[in-house]
């Protein structure tokens, strides 16, 4: 473990550092918006920022990349998102905030191509596992103690905007100092969202919708804990005990989805997180352990969906689409982000806390159904034709697989092997 980790390890303390203080952001500023008095429209506006700017800094993160290289971009980057808080205590008012946002949703996609593009390089096929499922930990947990942070101070204060500036600068210490060469400049792809919808429908619909719930819940659910009584330790209770049932609903449904058809997995999840939806609807006025244990299985059946779609996708594309249906499938996802925190949050102005859950539970009752329909219309791909699962971190809002031009080689490798059939030699619509 520790040769495998040791060309990755500054970058990796570099990941640590900056997630705690994003996860602290996370948490931190829906809670101090509504305490601003912010609309409930004006507080979903700001997470739809935030995605718009991620959106960007994917499609135009990697030609900055390409033109002074991963540290100084890294560093630059790190820079700008660490004066993001600290510009929201100098003006309490949504659009600038908005604006804010959305710098920060372009440095962190940024970001996070620079590091993931990072660690595949530096992995060899024989260690890209452990060294992404190393990953994967250390940016669940550090998120979780960043949204834990939000209980060392009042958020009607300073001092937490302070110590999340403070912690996103120090990020950029490892690498900056870090005697390990910078990896290669990133690849650039193409995105053309009809043809991923051509390869897969389902998996189209399933990043979108799941961009819906996801963005909504992302930049609301705080408030929504807030407005249901929870004070500030509960509020962060609750953020965590949702993004680790996320974490710990990967693998059950991953593998699940490896032995039969991935669209029954999604349909079975999808109508699970609807129906914890509805139950939230029903208990978003009693803070509790049982809104707490609602939150876990929410996350555990609605975070897992996006890297399903992604897998259901990856099963019908041709070798040389690995990437483009990545990059492809996380603007749509990115789109429907966008979009999603707008809606819920004008159903919470119209119809007061319970719109953020009813929300999600339409969301994932449409995306249910629609995969219903396709099932109707199309055989399932076999099993053995199946790519094996990978856990997706869109739960933590990171660029996932859009520049792992190295895993598509493997994957190219494994095709070569396939038999013909609708997965193998060409991707059938669907």
């Amino acid at each position: 473990m520790r040769k495998a980790l040791a060309p990755v390890a500054a970058l990796l303390v570099s990941v640590a550092i900056l997630l705690t203080g994003h996860g602290l952001q996370t948490t931190l500023l829906p809670v101090r918006a509504g305490m601003e008095n912010f609309s409930t429209l004006a507080i979903g506006t700001l997470g739809s920022a935030y995605f718009l700017g991620f959106a960007a800094g994917c499609l135009f993160g990697p030609f900055l990349v390409r033109r002074v290289g991963h540290i100084r971009t890294f560093t630059a980057m790190a820079a700008i998102a660490s004066a993001a808080p600290l510009v929201h205590t100098l003006v309490l008012m949504p659009a600038p905030w908005s604006v804010m946002r959305f710098i920060t949703g372009y440095c962190f996609a940024v970001l996070y191509i620079v590091i993931e593009s990072w660690l595949n390089e530096r992995s060899t096929n024989e260690t890209r596992g452990l060294v992404l499922s190393v990953y994967v930990i250390i940016n669940l947990t550090v998120l979780t103690l960043g949204q834990m942070m939000i209980t060392l101070y009042e958020p009607s204060g300073f001092q937490l905007f302070a110590l999340a500036s403070i912690i996103v600068s120090l990020a950029a210490v490892p690498i900056a100092m870090t005697v390990a060469p910078a990896p290669k400049p990133v690849e650039s792809v193409k995105v053309r969202p009809l043809r991923i919808y051509a390869i897969s429908p389902v998996g189209f619909a399933g990043s979108l919708g799941v961009g819906f719930a996801n963005g909504a819940w992302w930049s609301l659910a705080p408030l929504f804990a807030e407005r249901s009584g929870f004070d500030v330790n509960g509020i962060a209770l609750f953020m965590s005990a949702t993004v680790l049932g996320g974490a710990i609903g990967q693998w059950p449904l991953g593998r699940l989805s490896d032995r039969m058809d991935r669209r029954k997995v999604l349909v079975g999840a999808s109508l699970v997180a609807a129906a914890t939806g509805v139950a939230m609807y029903l208990l978003s006025s009693e803070a509790g352990n049982g809104l707490l244990a609602l939150g876990a299985v929410w996350g555990m059946t609605a975070f897992p969906l996006y890297a399903i779609a992604v897998a259901h996708t990856n099963d019908h594309a041709k070798p040389d689409e690995f990437v483009e249906v990545s990059s492809g499938l996380l603007l749509v996802y990115a789109a429907g982000a966008v979009i999603g925190p707008v809606l819920a949050s004008a159903l919470m102005s119209q119809f007061g806390n319970t719109g953020l859950y009813a929300t999600t539970a339409a969301i994932h009752i449409i995306l249910a159904g629609f995969a219903m329909w396709r099932m109707s219309r199309r055989a399932p791909t076999p099993v053995e034709q199946h790519l094996p699962f990978a856990e997706s971190l869109q739960a933590t809002q990171t660029a996932s697989t859009v520049f792992d031009t190295e895993i598509q080689a493997d994957h190219e490798a494994e095709l070569e092997e396939r038999p013909p059939g609708p997965a193998g030699d060409a991707p059938a619509p669907r």
